[in-house]
């Protein structure tokens, strides 16, 4: 047909017969999908005070953050330090996190739903400050909620240690 080429970045794309779908991509006769820059959805958090159970009123054991580094399209909620996915997807996690005290193992979980889904654990008993991290992929529905929960010990927060990110890496 009479359509004109779209230039992105120096590429050049021709969409035929196209018609939007549900999710707001538009799909070619050609199987091509457009998504719109609002797709994108990345965050990183750090936390800057010490984590210890016994001072807090924390039932949930959830670690929670109190500084920002990065936040596109607002899905992670630093007052309840929660990532919601918008979108069904794969989405990718990280956390890194130092234990407090000499003698001690810190154990923390990342939670899908309320349900964990990998754990890290740092239990040297002659090492004063010790990490412990992990990642992983998951494939998320719209809605679901990931958090990360201590389990047990204390986190050190002071220089920033414990972080945690995520990010879609694309949607289904």
């Amino acid at each position: 047909n009479d359509t004109e080429p779209i230039v992105l970045e120096g590429k050049c794309l021709v969409v035929c017969d196209s018609s939007p779908s549900a999710d707001g991509a538009i799909t070619s006769s050609l199987g091509i999908s457009v998504r719109s820059g609002s797709a994108k959805v990345a965050f990183s958090a750090t936390r800057s005070t010490n984590h210890e159970p016994s001072e807090m009123s924390n039932r949930t054991m959830t670690i929670y953050f109190d500084q920002v580094l990065v936040n596109i399209g607002n899905h992670f909620d630093l007052a309840s330090s929660i990532f919601v996915a918008p979108r069904k997807g794969i989405y990718s996690f990280s956390f890194h996190v130092v234990k407090v005290y000499n003698r001690q193992t810190i154990q923390v979980s990342l939670m899908q739903n309320g349900y964990p889904v990998i754990s890290a654990f740092a239990g040297d008993q002659d090492v004063t400050r010790e990490a412990a991290s992990n990642g992983v992929l998951l494939h998320m529905e719209r809605e679901d909620k990931v958090h990360l929960k201590l389990e047990r010990g204390n986190l050190m927060g002071g220089w920033k240690y414990s972080t945690f990110s995520g990010f879609l890496v694309f949607p289904l």
